[in-house]
């Protein structure tokens, strides 16, 4: 559930202020879980503000294309060896939840399709093991 101290009305446009506002409500959020507030502990420490900058700064330019971003965000997941493939389950339905808690359902819908392929494309980073069998993989139809 979303502090009721962070609750304004659903907002239905993306622009500088919804995502500051979605990055510390869900970092607020990550912080308490008790799955991943752990594992961000461990690697942010004592610099949670410089964090939801630069988590501000990086949907900034995922969803405005503000060009405000620079950075590896692959290399910064990969140095974190506690991280789990359910890790990312657990993130996603947390931001999902923030994003609807936040915003109207079509301004949801656009930052949660960011996260879904963001999240993807880390866990292909750093879990994908050419020649192993995938889960929930099926076979090309013969034909």
């Amino acid at each position: 559930m979303i502090d009721q101290a962070h609750t304004q009305p659903a907002a239905s446009i993306i622009d500088d202020a919804t995502i500051h506002r979605l990055v510390r409500v869900f970092y607020a959020r990550v912080r308490k879980d008790p799955d991943l507030g752990p594992i961000f502990e461990a690697a942010i420490g004592d610099h949670w503000d410089a964090h939801l900058d630069r988590m501000t700064d990086f949907w900034s330019s995922v969803m405005l294309a503000s060009g405000r971003y620079s950075g590896n965000p692959m290399i910064k997941h990969i140095r974190q060896k506690a991280i789990r493939p359910p890790h990312f389950t657990q993130w996603l339905a947390l931001f999902e939840d923030t994003a609807r808690h936040l915003f109207t359902p079509d301004c949801a819908e656009r930052f949660n399709a960011k996260a879904h392929n963001i999240a993807r494309s880390l866990q292909l980073g750093m879990f994908f093991q050419p020649g192993a069998v995938q889960p929930n993989h099926e076979p090309a139809a013969a034909g």
